[in-house]
């Protein structure tokens, strides 16, 4: 299963932004972000303004590390969201928010989308009561994510339980007692508070 494994720090600073690629470490003074908000490499901060296909091109990017996506399965989506009734870019960001990884992150069982990927891929998480053990699962409204019963009992999911702050999306109910979320419904373009302008990916995808 090909994966991004080099610093995730330098995909922050590539694109400029806080992206929260390591959870809690994304919110105090250690964030890249905060201590040197310039891209990475030795030409960093001389690069030159982008052309529209570089604008276009960062915009893809940037979702795709959100995500933590790679290229091939970012295009899939793609070609699945243009065949999909109504508008694609609402459509492929719906399809990415819908993934097992991105879901549990959303539920609050995952401090990061990298954390989520980590805990769904050891198996840890039911769903519908069946184990599934791949990030890339795309959940459907309706679908019931549990936190599987041998694994409740650890320290790392007391921890997040404590942790919790009660805030989910619309588009989820959580109950944290029982380490369990329900998708009440497919999330609408509204309820995706991500700053991606999914337009100019859609423009580049159809080049």
């Amino acid at each position: 299963m090909a994966r991004y494994t080099d610093a995730v720090c330098r995909l922050c600073r590539r694109e400029g932004m806080k992206l929260y690629l390591k959870g809690e470490r994304c919110y105090t003074d250690k964030c890249a972000i905060n201590k040197r908000n310039v891209p990475p490499g030795q030409h960093g901060q001389s690069r030159k303004k982008l052309s529209n296909y570089g604008i276009q091109l960062r915009e893809k990017q940037k979702a795709k590390r959100f995500y933590g996506v790679l290229e091939g399965q970012f295009r899939k989506y793609f070609e699945m969201a243009d065949k999909q009734a109504g508008i694609t870019g609402d459509n492929l960001l719906r399809i990415c928010e819908s993934r097992l990884d991105n879901v549990v992150y959303r539920l609050g069982l995952g401090t990061s989308r990298a954390e989520a990927r980590q805990l769904v891929v050891h198996g840890h998480f039911t769903v519908n009561g069946q184990k599934v053990d791949i990030p890339s699962y795309l959940c459907k409204a309706g679908d019931v994510i549990t936190v599987r019963d041998k694994s409740k009992s650890s320290e790392k999911f007391k921890a997040i339980a404590e942790g919790f702050n009660g805030s989910v999306p619309t588009w989820l109910t959580v109950d944290m007692e029982k380490l369990e979320g329900k998708i009440v419904s497919l999330p609408s373009r509204e309820d995706i508070d991500l700053p991606i302008a999914e337009n100019l990916i859609v423009e580049l995808y159809s080049r």
